[in-house]
């Protein structure tokens, strides 16, 4: 009798049974069918049962198969897990961990996989699988032994241990992680790749002291290994980022042509505002590696925000020609910098390139920024209207609208214009926010009050609604304590918001507190060197009797922002 006629009886050969008669005569079926699967990677010899084909197991086969086809998965991972413990054949297991893997009975895959690793305790991948499902079943600790066996193999430590935080980053007690790692490292203490590991574990626990000793010594084994360094670095940093300037320094003086930890020393003093010698980083990233994408456009950004604008397009464009990965974003930043030389038509032409893709919208607004900037506001008014634009675009569109009227001190257009908008809109957040804002350049401050309560109501992690009306009442210099707590509020909301915090300053400059003021604008302006925000700043020094520092506070913060209305009243009313 041929078996192979039938496909399910096929399925049964193919899993691996010894029937005596067919393993006798090999040649008398040659059908392709009775073929086994091929291997999906090499594995060790596996010495496999020996068992007759029971009318018994063939029911359980064919009735684990039928459930299977009929989407019964449960029942099949079932029946297969009976006849695995049943026959102790490791194929048999693995068709149960698939079947149950497929129907979600992580308990039955589980129980499968343990049974297929221990009847193939050579295969790595049965010990792969039951390690990984017992992760994230959050049995760690089970899953050490597994672990530590994964591990034990010639040369599979290293690149075990930096599979490590992968797999634990399933299990979500990371204290359970830390400690089953650190279990490990025992074995292996002259392996740099298991301190790494460990580090690894000791952050995602929050044992920074400990992560930075371990790193330590991974280096102390291997000394050149820049991803040891790097790690290092990014640790420091959130404590003490000089530090972990010159720990990559350091680093870099022994091992100049290490380009990963280069470009994080060059990205950690981008960090710190350190904009020449960033880009003397990458300039020096390029000498080394000259078709380097990412240090070349590293040097284009830096020499944008240093005003070198021929370096910042030729580079810029370079990465346009050979295939940069974010072209549309190549794109967007050229028509920025054509528009800080106000060449419009330039600038216009690249935001018109970008027709697709997540800038698209924002080149279309700039376009109209750009048409409003060259005195042609109505023309930017009826280009906005014709944007193609979704439902929550379209508020956009109204709001970048509104915005063009107010830099045209038309304020009154654009209150109506918003206040149209909130009629059809009546709980719109931008649209509330904005009309609030508009209703104080046109002395309605009871509808930037109403707007910016409704607003706090409708989102109370609103963090800029409570900071303009906090904002809005110290400006006026009215019920000081309130405008306090709605701006303390707000930096609670959003604690590095330089904006926030120069409206904190500026209560309390009004309260009296002239030091207090001080300490955090200057936070403010060392973070964001804004017209305002050096108005305040050189206000508050003015009164402190610090004249020579607010003067050039001032002289800055007009560089900066030259057409600073606040600034230049500012300057006028106490030079006086």
């Amino acid at each position: 009798m041929r078996f192979a006629r039938n496909p399910l009886i096929a399925l049964v050969f193919a899993c691996g049974f010894a029937i005596p008669a067919l393993a006798q005569n090999p040649a008398d079926d040659d059908d392709d069918d009775d073929a086994p699967p091929p291997a999906e990677e090499a594995q060790p010899a596996v010495k496999l049962p020996q068992g007759d084909l029971s009318e018994q197991r063939l029911y359980s086969f064919l009735l684990g198969e039928i459930a299977a086809q009929r989407g019964n998965g449960g029942l099949a991972a079932k029946t297969y897990l009976e006849l695995a413990r049943e026959t102790r054949d490791p194929r048999v297991a693995r068709r149960a961990v698939e079947l149950a893997t497929l129907a979600r009975a992580q308990d039955v895959a589980l129980d499968a996989a343990q049974l297929w690793s221990e009847t193939a305790p050579s295969s790595p991948q049965a010990l792969r699988t039951v390690t990984a499902m017992l992760v994230s079943a959050r049995r760690v600790d089970d899953a050490a032994p597994y672990l530590a066996k994964l591990l034990s193999g010639e040369g599979a430590a290293p690149g075990g241990f930096m599979q490590l935080a992968q797999l634990l980053a399933q299990n979500p007690d990371k204290a359970a992680n830390l400690r089953v790692v650190r279990k490990l490292v025992e074995s292996h203490p002259r392996v740099p790749e298991a301190h790494f590991a460990l580090a690894q574990a000791a952050v995602a626990a929050n044992d920074e002291a400990l992560a930075l000793v371990e790193l330590k010594q991974a280096t102390s084994l291997k000394p050149e290994w820049d991803l040891a360094a790097i790690f290092e670095a990014q640790i420091l940093r959130r404590r003490a980022p000089a530090e972990a300037i010159e720990r990559l320094g350091a680093y870099l003086d022994k091992y100049p042509k290490a380009r990963d930890a280069r470009m994080s020393y060059a990205r950690l003093l981008v960090g710190e505002k350190r904009y020449p010698e960033a880009r003397k980083q990458f300039e020096q990233l390029l000498t080394l590696h000259k078709d380097d994408s990412e240090a070349i456009y590293g040097v284009g950004l830096l020499a944008m925000q240093a005003k070198d604008y021929a370096t910042a397009e030729a580079n810029l464009t370079k990465l346009l020609e050979v295939g940069f990965r974010d072209p549309n974003g190549l794109r967007f930043t050229l028509a920025q910098i054509a528009e800080e030389q106000k060449d419009w038509t330039r600038a216009i032409g690249w935001y018109d390139s970008i027709r697709r893709g997540e800038h698209a919208f924002q080149a279309r607004m700039r376009t109209a920024g750009v048409l409003s900037k060259q005195g042609k506001l109505d023309e930017a008014r009826k280009y906005l209207r014709t944007v193609n634009a979704g439902e929550g675009q379209k508020i956009q569109l109204v709001v970048a609208e509104a915005q063009l009227l107010r830099e045209a001190n038309r304020h009154g257009e654009a209150f109506e214009l918003l206040g149209k908008a909130l009629e059809a809109s009546p709980k719109q957040p931008e649209l509330l926010y904005d009309y609030a804002l508009t209703a104080e350049k046109v002395n309605r401050t009871d509808l930037l009050e109403a707007n910016l309560r409704t607003l706090i109501e409708l989102k109370p992690d609103h963090a800029h609604a409570y900071n303009a009306l906090g904002y809005s009442l110290a400006d006026r210099n009215e019920r000081l304590p309130e405008a306090r707590k709605l701006i303390e509020k707000a930096l609670e909301l959003a604690p590095e918001d330089y904006y926030i915090m120069d409206s904190l300053g500026w209560v309390l400059y009004r309260q009296g507190d002239l030091k207090g003021a001080a300490q955090q604008l200057r936070r403010a302006w060392n973070g964001r060197p804004d017209g305002e925000i050096g108005a305040h700043l050189g206000e508050v020094l003015w009164m402190m009797g610090e004249r020579a520092e607010a003067e050039n506070i001032w002289r800055e913060a007009l560089e900066a922002s030259p057409d600073s209305d606040t600034l230049q009243k500012t300057i006028q009313r106490l030079r006086k």
